[in-house]
């Protein structure tokens, strides 16, 4: 055994009351990195858990089950040891005790002592009822004291399923109450919120997005923005998908990162250098260069809606009907309401669809051009001209027509320009005259391939 005091998160920031662990030898790379697992899900949650977790053998069993045969998700065993303490406090045990209770003098399960223990955990959950907690509350703490036993060869049945209904469901804000987040909002929050509604990302996934997601769109400007995600940074990491980020997020993102470039006036905040792994979001509590937490977005977009006046204190005293995840839901609304067939919006979203590999292989240009004609966005659109409607055009065909533009009017220094309808009009032209190049030398590609593949497309002489 060995003593650690542990005076600071995972995440660099200083604990009110240090730490100190008794944790077994770590004699594998395996036993280091599930000791770390246990640390980093419990550290800034709960402390006192970390102490149970390593006390009781059966506790470390369920986190070795999770990181090895789960996703390893540091959400998912704060809740299941939690629901193992309040089980434990309820009956004042410890797991190790409720999990030998359970087996006779061979180490095999013992049906009495589970069955008692089953209605033992009936009583528990009426216990929880009576304090008026959340059916979805309730359910996770019992799947935690299941999990507790099943990951150490024992099966708890209750006789009957435990209900999943919500009780207190949140809805998705309006255009107008997101709007008015945005007026009080700093730079930061704006991304923040931005990103979330047009690009419908869960909370845990946009904490861990880099600067290499949107880093071709984004320096190439090309509207909106792809992001392909990684099924490493999703919820349940089960397999990759592909959104995009509207005009309004591509424009504070990009503001927030040449801050960051900067650095603050006041020097607070040295230059930073933006790399390819660079957090795309960072933590503004320190000066390292860290992502930012779940927790904090959590926290931020809640003050938002407290200063902007569109919560109060839920008279039921449990949960708020706008929250963070709140404006996921936003995304799927709103696409929703705009035409966007449902089995793209739930791709974009990253959930899993029976037509997930159909849309997949559509391509990201054809996926872009879905999300272009939704014309999903925040504030309200001013019509388009015809000028910004041609922009939007020559981007969805990967050209930059701010680049074009300034090229000719290079090319035409002299050029006098009596007023602004003859600059539109040139302009018009020369986007135009882009448009049709860029036409005319994909065609030629296309046709140039066919003819050094002729089995291509389905054609055999």
């Amino acid at each position: 055994m060995r003593t650690v005091t542990i005076t600071e998160s995972s995440r660099g920031h200083k604990l009110q009351t240090p730490l100190t662990l008794t944790l077994p030898e770590a004699e594998t790379a395996a036993d280091k990195k599930l000791q770390q697992y246990i640390i980093d899900a419990l550290l800034t949650r709960m402390p006192s858990l970390i102490t149970l977790t390593f006390d009781n053998t059966t506790a470390i069993e369920l986190a070795k089950h999770l990181l090895r045969h789960r996703t390893g998700s540091p959400q998912t065993l704060y809740q299941y040891i939690y629901g193992v303490h309040r089980f434990c406090l309820w009956t004042n045990s410890q797991p190790d005790q409720l999990v030998k209770t359970c087996k006779d003098e061979d180490g095999d399960p013992n049906p009495k002592a589970l069955s008692q223990t089953s209605r033992m955990i009936d009583d528990f959950i009426a216990n929880l009822q009576a304090e008026n907690l959340a059916p979805g509350t309730i359910g996770n703490h019992v799947k935690g004291v299941k999990a507790l036993f099943r990951c150490n060869n024992l099966k708890l049945e209750l006789p009957y399923s435990l209900s999943k209904r919500v009780i207190y469901e949140d809805r998705a804000p309006s255009p107008e109450e997101l709007q008015k987040t945005l007026d009080i909002a700093d730079l930061r929050e704006r991304v923040i919120i931005t990103l979330l509604a047009l690009g419908g990302f869960r909370i845990g996934t946009l904490s861990k997005l880099q600067y290499r997601h949107v880093k071709r769109d984004l320096e190439n400007g090309i509207i909106p923005i792809h992001i392909h995600v990684e099924s490493e940074i999703t919820k349940g990491k089960y397999h990759d998908y592909d959104t995009f980020i509207g005009q309004e997020a591509a424009e504070y993102l990009k503001a927030y990162l040449d801050i960051r470039r900067q650095g603050s006036p006041t020097g607070r905040k040295h230059p930073e250098i933006i790399n390819d792994n660079s957090p795309l979001i960072r933590d503004g509590q320190s000066n390292i260069v860290k992502p930012i937490t779940t927790g904090r977005i959590h926290s931020i977009i809640h003050n938002l809606y407290v200063k902007a006046g569109l919560v109060t204190q839920n008279p039921r005293g449990r949960r708020y009907d706008l929250r963070a995840h709140s404006i996921r839901k936003y995304f799927r609304t709103q696409l929703a309401s705009l035409g966007i067939q449902t089995d793209y919006s739930e791709y974009m979203m990253g959930h899993t669809i029976s037509t997930y590999h159909d849309i997949r292989m559509k391509g990201t240009e054809f996926l872009r051009g879905v999300y272009i004609s939704s014309g999903l966005s925040i504030r309200p659109k001013t019509r388009l001209n015809k000028l910004d409607a041609l922009k939007e055009l020559i981007r969805a065909w990967g050209l930059n027509p701010d680049q074009v533009l300034s090229k000719e009017a290079l090319l035409q220094s002299n050029a006098t320009v009596i007023d602004r309808a003859q600059l539109e009009q040139t302009q018009i032209m020369q986007l135009t005259a882009a448009l049709k190049q860029q036409m005319i030398k994909e065609i030629k590609e296309s046709q140039f391939e066919k003819s050094t593949n002729p089995c291509r497309g389905g054609y055999s002489p």
